[in-house]
């Protein structure tokens, strides 16, 4: 259903050409928009009370957002809008647009070798520093060398907990995690 976008005083109308003024809100216009149509005719209305001149350049500028006010009208209820610039007298017929198709991004694949690869290294290099700092502390006491790997491990454990789900922050995770328990492992045979 074709509709006419004009003003009258400080409304904005939408008039069908067989019902006469239509109310907005039943042709399901987002309130946004409506808001927008009411500023705009009430802007429209004060030029007409100072008696402005058409060739202003604010006169340009309030029929250039009425033009696009009537654009978006249009594309929201998906038919031609008439539009009826109130301050030059001219009627411009404004075509529905075709809404953009949005597609979905494809995943990308996941770096399984890249990755892999990562957590290997990054596994080694946290099991020798973990190692180092208990064979280290060992020849002093049991004890020092047990805590030293509580501390580590408790230190890094809630960088591991953030980084597990960040796309390539969670090889890092995944390969501090396993230098961390081939520690722990590697630890009693430190001890005994």
């Amino acid at each position: 259903m074709p509709v006419e976008l004009r003003t009258n005083g400080e409304r904005a109308e939408l008039v069908a050409p067989d019902e006469g003024v239509v109310d907005p809100r039943v042709l399901d216009v987002p309130d946004d928009l409506i808001i927008s149509l009411t500023e705009w005719a009430q802007v429209v209305a004060a030029m007409q009370r100072t008696d402005a001149p058409e060739d202003a350049s604010a006169a340009v500028l309030v029929s250039r957002r009425g033009m696009q006010l009537a654009d978006r009208l249009s594309s929201v209820l998906e038919t031609p809008v008439r539009y009826h610039d109130p301050l030059t007298g001219e009627v411009l017929f404004v075509d529905a647009a075709p809404a953009p198709q949005r597609q979905t991004p494809q995943p990308e694949p996941t770096p399984w070798l890249t990755g892999l690869t990562v957590s290997a290294l990054l596994a080694v290099v946290t099991l020798s520093a973990v190692l180092t700092l208990a064979i280290t502390l060992s020849d002093t006491s049991a004890l020092l060398a047990l805590g030293a790997n509580v501390v580590v491990t408790a230190g890094l454990a809630p960088s591991i907990w953030l980084a597990r789900r960040v796309l390539i922050w969670r090889w890092v995770a995944l390969g501090v995690a396993a230098g961390l328990a081939l520690g722990w492992v590697a630890m009693v045979f430190v001890l005994l």
